[in-house]
């Protein structure tokens, strides 16, 4: 049986063209054409991955996503409309793990959604069981992550960004390098994903009482380090 994904949109025409598409490409794809129905179904039921739309009725898909993110790391890719950059900021910034603009091709959906199920996939880690740096720890087999022994509850982007960086502490990784290692995709003109995942990194090791920061080396990328 194929990987398990639920995709929340109103369309009825569009879903049924996408999930037509993605089960023919071998996903096991259910739909949700209404938003309330499809977030407690994500929340009882077990699902691989989201697709989940922004503009529904009754409740956009930012709401969905903001109450998926109190209770699940579940991969959520968005469907935002076309050159609404504000749209996909606010959703990266909600915990989505990539975006796709509609109108959207069903190979290049398809694609997106097997590089971020892939990702959550756990590492072999080759006898090599965290990774650690300072009072950060991360399980690359597990997919767990903690700071000073508090789990921080990564999505799968925010964690593949944080082990790429912790990997190599003190380091500059270019946002290109960033791009293609850890989302698993190039970066394209005026796209804030990674700088949008890095905020949201941030906020989550502050809140966990600090001891590693991520730098901004200016026109060039990022850094961990430890405090001071």
């Amino acid at each position: 049986m194929g990987l398990r994904v639920l995709l929340i949109d109103d369309d009825a025409a569009f879903t049924a063209l996408l999930a037509e598409y993605l089960v023919g490409d071998g996903f096991a794809c259910e739909t949700a054409s209404n938003p309330i129905e499809g977030l407690e179904r994500a929340l009882t039921e077990r699902f691989d991955a989201v697709i989940l739309d922004v503009m529904m009725p009754q409740m956009d898909g930012m709401e969905v996503l903001r109450r998926l993110r109190r209770e699940t790391a579940l991969p959520v890719l968005m469907l935002t409309a076309k050159g609404d950059s504000i749209d996909r900021i606010v959703g990266l910034e909600l915990g989505a793990d990539d975006y796709i603009p509609k109108p959207v091709h069903p190979r290049e959906l398809a694609a997106r959604l097997r590089a971020v199920l892939r990702r959550q996939q756990p590492e072999a880690t080759g006898g090599v069981r965290e990774v650690a740096v300072g009072p950060l720890r991360l399980a690359p087999a597990s997919r767990q992550s903690w700071l000073s022994d508090q789990e921080l509850g990564l999505t799968v982007s925010e964690f593949d960004l944080l082990l790429l960086l912790a990997r190599r502490p003190g380091d500059v990784l270019t946002k290109d390098e960033l791009f293609e290692r850890a989302l698993r995709r190039p970066r394209e003109p005026y796209d804030r994903s990674v700088d949008v995942h890095v905020s949201n990194l941030r906020q989550k090791l502050a809140a966990a009482g600090g001891g590693v920061e991520i730098e901004t080396a200016r026109a060039l990328g990022y850094r961990l380090r430890t405090g001071a």
